[in-house]
């Protein structure tokens, strides 16, 4: 069999296959709740055959949003849609899982289609916050530098957000920890210039993150497996690199952090990223080489025999996909035909079912 198509078993949770659906924004939610959006979104790929669904990068307070239409799961009252999606997702033999996000500052700006611009706080927006008061561009508002006290909140906030996920359903929590967000400004030498223990050296910029990891850890199930995206690198000099990535990784892997997303960037407009089909694998290829720790790849994989040869020549063991999704819900179902293997399509729609002559 294709080796998309195995099932990959982490800790007590059984993939189907290697197929991601990685965590999309979709800017559609109000008050952070989900709605019959984001059961449709998330539901047809279940239906379509991914392995794994995870949602957008759901909020684990208010301020943590990217822009007021995000997912949250900051109250006990987002998990009642929550655990809908996750039943269906579940019910079509897919894997329901949940990127825990804060936007940092990158939070408080439109959704794209909107502007994509920041909000400034004349304007409707929110105080950002960040590990330092930097500004993320010229034209954006300066963060406000975190406290200490305010850092250990947050903490809690991630470690109550793990406690809903539970409570809904779900069976992997991905802490978000890339593409300029609040955990990655924290890793970053280009948006911390904090002099306290989550500043300067390596171990202190990562600490954060890692005690978010313990958090999370004290009350999320054992069965259940805990990711972690990261950026690889930011593409910058001076910044985030692929080798403090792999340093991190080995250490994210003895606190029991079962696979790393390896994306890249998102922290800095002066990154100079050379786009092209599997750019990013790299990355992932290397932590798995270097710490033995499980990696996703992700970023321009628009294939089936591309997403076959990443993992046939080891370079990783799952394969995160988004826009390739966005244009076919139902990849996975290709994929497999493509590929000479044959899965079991849902009962509504055997009939269309391709037949071998």
């Amino acid at each position: 069999m294709a080796k998309l198509f195995e099932p990959l078993t982490i800790k007590e949770v059984t993939f189907r296959n290697r197929i991601v659906v990685s965590p999309m924004c979709e800017y559609s939610s109000i008050d952070g709740f989900a709605n019959d959006w984001h059961l449709v979104h998330l539901g047809s790929r279940a239906v379509g055959g991914a392995g794994l669904i995870i949602t957008e990068a759901t909020a684990v307070n208010p301020d943590g949003r990217i822009s007021p239409d995000d997912l949250g799961i900051w109250k006990d009252e987002h998990i009642e849609k929550l655990e809908q999606i996750v039943e269906f997702i579940h019910e079509h033999r897919a894997v329901a899982g949940i990127q825990l996000a804060h936007a940092g500052r990158k939070a408080s700006s439109l959704s794209p289609w909107k502007g994509g611009t920041q909000i400034r706080m004349r304007d409707g927006g929110w105080q950002t916050v960040a590990p330092s008061e930097i500004a993320f561009q010229e034209h954006y508002e300066k963060p406000k530098a975190l406290t200490v006290e305010e850092i250990k909140q947050l903490v809690i906030d991630f470690k109550e957000a793990a406690k809903r996920a539970v409570k809904a359903g779900f069976k992997v929590i991905e802490i978000h920890a890339a593409h300029g967000y609040l955990v990655h400004e924290f890793l970053s030498p280009l948006s911390n210039l904090r002099k306290d223990e989550y500043g300067g050296r390596f171990e202190n910029r990562i600490r954060f993150l890692l005690e978010i990891v313990e958090a999370i850890h004290s009350v999320w199930p054992k069965a259940n497996p805990l990711f972690v995206r990261i950026s690889g690198t930011d593409w910058v000099d001076g910044g985030w690199n692929i080798d403090e990535s792999i340093k991190l990784a080995a250490m994210l892997k003895a606190e029991g952090v079962d696979l790393i997303d390896a994306s890249s960037g998102g922290l800095s407009h002066e990154q100079k990223i050379p786009l092209s089909p599997g750019y990013q694998v790299p990355f992932a290829e290397k932590i798995k080489l270097e710490t033995g720790i499980l990696t996703a790849a992700v970023g321009l994989i628009t294939s089936a025999e591309q997403a076959e040869s990443i993992l046939q020549n080891g370079q990783a063991d799952m394969i995160v996909m988004a826009r390739e999704l966005l244009r076919d819900p139902y990849f996975p179902l290709h994929a497999a035909q493509t590929l000479g293997v044959d899965i079991p399509w849902p009962s509504q729609y055997e009939r269309a079912k391709p037949r071998k002559k």
